[in-house]
Formats: structure tokens, C-alpha cells, sequence
């Protein structure tokens, strides 16, 4: 059977990163694969076998491939699994535009599958040869796919792929209903302002740490862990608020502590669609988030939270305060932003607009590989 008419309960999926540790981009691949339609057979292929399993482990019996990561070794690999596999289409998950290259060309060198390529964080890169080879495989796949308008934008300035190339999909998580935790220390009704994320520079955890220096009374709880930690423990001693300052490291179930928090703040440099914000929303929690990415389709400035600039400590300073004076307008961003987060942010809403993507590109004409496409204005 052809597979432009090929109907959905025989369709093949494949799902690839290489990605080697968890972070929010494989979390949502996970969310993908747990909610995209039982009639689809997914596979899901990495180089990391506790990612593919961590990723795979929401859907009973898909099937888990693991492949080299690097080298001559790794390319043959991937080319001889694919096409082995003979999939309809490959859906590529990008943790940044210069990963996954390995899997990419092996995918476009397929006869007839469609390839669907996936940019989580809307990053440029200064390097020529990965800035080069990052926008010669973008301009070859089926569809190109940012999480957000913002970030759709963003990755067509950055590779010069011509205005509307890259479609926008927003990250989605599942309405789950959890069990609360309550936080390992004594809140004793104090204004607690919680954060979710990696200890890296690029969540800016050290801006909110300088913030809440500025918030009398105010305590903040930080869930993840990294590298930056014995940096923020040196600075929340020198700002003199280190017993106002909890990093609780890594959760299994981070979402089970939101409803501790008054308000969830992401001051982040650099972001795609963050699912910490959609889980805070799904929470009824106002968010104070950095306008970067596309953040601010989610963050509503005065609707369901606050936005401001990157490495703003003033702004999110008056910010905070502003919501640790004023409950019932915590209330009230909180209860938006679970309407907007159930109405627009959802899994299962994320998992049906891809399908519309791989049913549309398997109806289309498939891309050119060899020769250069035009993108379009």
C-alpha cells in the first residue's frame, strides 16, 4: 500500500535523540510517546539506553532500540537500523539545532519515509561548520517544528530558512491528578516562592537568588540539581539570606510539591516552551518567568503571571513582591493559567497536532534531498 494513503493503524513511527541524560526535551518526547494514538506503532531509538527507556516508559510494549553514539561505527548504524525499519516516519527530537546530525542524515537517506525534525530550544550557534551543517539538513526535512511561535521565529532568523519554514508545537503535559508532598522544611506560613529546573547558568538561578534578597520574609525552594550549586550556596551566603534559600536537588515527582508554592518564578536566560511552566499553571500557580523563547505564549503579563527581562533582578524583584502582597491576585493569575494550560498545553493536545504534521507530510510530496529547497518568504 502506498504510503500517502496508508491509514493510521499502519502507520510507523520512529521517535530518535541523542540525547545521553534526561532534561525537559526528552521529557516531552516521553509525553509524545505516551499519548500519541495506541493505533500508531511507535518505536523509540537513542543512544542512551536509560533515555530510551525513560522515554518509552509511559507506553506498555513499545519497542526500545539503542544505537552507537559517535563515529564511522554510529553512522552505519543508524543508516542500516532505518533502513531496516522501513519507517513511515522519523521524528527527530532536538535537545539543541546542532544535535541529532548522525540520525538526520541517516532518516534522509531513506526512499520514501518522511522526516520530521523537532528544535526544543531556539539556540544559534557561532561555530561555522555546525551553523552550516545545522541549516543543510533543516532545509531538507519534511516539516520543520519549533515549540512555540517565538522559537519558530527565532530558528528562521538564525539559519536564514525564510520566513513561515518552521511550524510551531508547543510542549504539553499530561492534566494528571498527583498526590501533594509537602516541602522538607518548616514553612511556618512564610511567602514561598518555588523553582524548577537544573542548577546551570542558563536557568538563572542566581537572578532569582538576588530577587528574593530583595523580598523580605520571602523563601525560595529550588528543585534540581547541577553544577551550579556550590556557586548559589556561596552567594546565598554572601547576600546574608542563606537561611531563607532551600535547594532541594533532584525529585522524582516535582510537580507533587507546586502546590506548596505561592507563586513558581523561572528566570531563565534561554528557553524553549519550559514544561516547569505549563506544570505550575496545571497547578493554579502564577508564574513569573523571563520574556525569552516563547514563554510569553504561556505567561500572560498580568493574566496568568508576570514576565520580565533576562537578568532583571529589580524587575523580578517588584514582581515578587507585588504577589506577596496581594493573594487574591495570586489567586486569580492562577486560576487563568490553569484555564489557558488545559485549554491550549495538554499532552494529549501536543500528541494530536504531531499527528496532524505526520499525516500532513505523508500526504504531501516528500522534500528534496539532494538538491537545495527554496525557503519560502
Amino acid at each position: 500500500m502506498n504510503t500517502q494513503t496508508k491509514p493510521f493503524d499502519q502507520l510507523r513511527v520512529v521517535v530518535y535523540t541523542d540525547a545521553l541524560g534526561i532534561g525537559g526535551a526528552e521529557i516531552s518526547l516521553g509525553h509524545l510517546v505516551a499519548n500519541v494514538s495506541n493505533q500508531i506503532e511507535m518505536i523509540v531509538v537513542g543512544v542512551s539506553q536509560a533515555v530510551v527507556a525513560a522515554i518509552a516508559a509511559r507506553r506498555p510494549q513499545v519497542r526500545q532500540i539503542v544505537l552507537p553514539a559517535a563515529g564511522v561505527r554510529a553512522v552505519l548504524a543508524h543508516r542500516a537500523l532505518l533502513h531496516r525499519l522501513q519507517p513511515d516516519v522519523v521524528h527527530v527530537n532536538l535537545c539543541t539545532p546542532w544535535a541529532g546530525a548522525i540520525g538526520l542524515t541517516a532518516a534522509l537517506t531513506l526512499p520514501a519515509a518522511r522526516v520530521v525534525r523537532v528544535d526544543q530550544l531556539p539556540l544559534r550557534t557561532t561555530d561555522a561548520i555546525e551553523l552550516w551543517r545545522t541549516r543543510w539538513l533543516s532545509l531538507r526535512v519534511d516539516a520543520h517544528v519549533a515549540v512555540g511561535e517565538g522559537s519558530a521565529r527565532f530558528m528562521e532568523d538564525f539559519y536564514a530558512l525564510g520566513r513561515h519554514t518552521v511550524l510551531s508545537v508547543p510542549n504539553g503535559v499530561p492534566d494528571d491528578q498527583i498526590e501533594p508532598l509537602p516541602l522538607p522544611f518548616h514553612q511556618d506560613g512564610a511567602f514561598v516562592v518555588g523553582s524548577v529546573g537544573r542548577l546551570d547558568a542558563m536557568k538563572a538561578h542566581d537572578v532569582l537568588l538576588r530577587a528574593i534578597a530583595q523580598v523580605d520574609g520571602a523563601q525560595v525552594a529550588i528543585l534540581g540539581d547541577g553544577e551550579q550549586r556550590p556557586a548559589l550556596e556561596r552567594l546565598a551566603n554572601d547576600l546574608g539570606i542563606h537561611d531563607r534559600v532551600h535547594l532541594l536537588g533532584w525529585m522524582d515527582q516535582p510537580r507533587a510539591y507546586l502546590p506548596n508554592f505561592d507563586v513558581v518564578a523561572l528566570p531563565s536566560r534561554s528557553e524553549g516552551f519550559p514544561l516547569a511552566i505549563v506544570e505550575a499553571m496545571l497547578a493554579a500557580r502564577p508564574v513569573v518567568a523571563t520574556r525569552v523563547g516563547s514563554v510569553a505564549e504561556a505567561v500572560i503579563d498580568g493574566e496568568t503571571g508576570f514576565l520580565v527581562e533576562k537578568n532583571d533582578v529589580d524587575s523580578l524583584a517588584r514582581a515578587l513582591r507585588k504577589l506577596k502582597e496581594d493573594a487574591g491576585m495570586r489567586d486569580q493569575l492562577g486560576c487563568h493559567g490553569r484555564a489557558l494550560a488545559t485549554a491550549q498545553f495538554t499532552a494529549a493536545q501536543m500528541a494530536k497536532r504531531y499527528e496532524q504534521i505526520w499525516r500532513s507530510v505523508l500526504e504531501a510530496p516528500r522534500s528534496p534531498r539532494l538538491r537545495v529547497p527554496r525557503p519560502r518568504d
